[in-house]
């Protein structure tokens, strides 16, 4: 049944425009930091509309009926890393304020959503080992321009702890390779 929604040519557009423009939106989010972020960091900062853009695109490659499996294996594990990340870090944020606004608890339904989707159609995608290891390269650079440049994403409330987030971070992102190894690349992964 959930094979028959996820493929279905209807549902799989609807799910592009959606993601595309979430990813839009995300862009316009971070307007005021890239606004004042040097060229040469302008692609790792906002982190969120880039996942969603490598899923548009690799779903915009599924409806076509071509499969770019380093775009895929980008959107996996960058969908499953944003995803959890911003979830945590809204919920830090609770912890430590005492309130969330609406447009936290937004960007937590709307991130865990993104976390899920990367995780629902991994089975639909054809990653090689090679397109693997270009991903994790991507990913664990990313870190070192968040938290070595201090470039990453902005909770003010949270500055604080960045120490303690950049160690989380890490750590999600090796949980993010090993998730897309196991959905996407390992011999008796699940294929739809």
């Amino acid at each position: 049944m959930l094979f028959y929604l996820l493929s279905n040519r209807s549902f799989m557009w609807a799910l592009f425009l959606i993601n595309l423009l979430g990813t839009i939106y995300g862009y316009i989010w971070y307007m005021p930091q890239l606004e004042q972020t040097a060229a040469i960091f302008l692609p790792f900062v906002p982190d969120s509309p880039t996942a969603s853009l490598f899923f548009t695109i690799a779903l915009f490659g599924i409806l076509i009926g071509r499969q770019w499996g380093l775009i895929q294996a980008l959107a996996v594990m960058t969908l499953f890393k944003y995803g959890i990340w911003a979830v945590v870090m809204n919920g830090l944020t609770l912890a430590v304020t005492g309130n969330l606004s609406w447009l936290g608890w937004m960007l937590v339904a709307s991130h865990f959503g993104m976390a899920v989707q990367g995780l629902l159609y991994a089975p639909f995608f054809r990653v090689k080992p090679v397109h693997l290891i270009a991903a994790a390269v991507w990913t664990v650079h990313n870190e070192i321009i968040d938290y070595v440049f201090m470039q990453y994403p902005v909770y003010s409330q949270l500055d604080l702890y960045i120490q303690e987030i950049g160690y989380f971070t890490f750590w999600l992102s090796l949980l993010s390779i090993l998730v897309t190894w196991w959905m996407c690349v390992r011999p008796k992964r699940l294929k739809w």
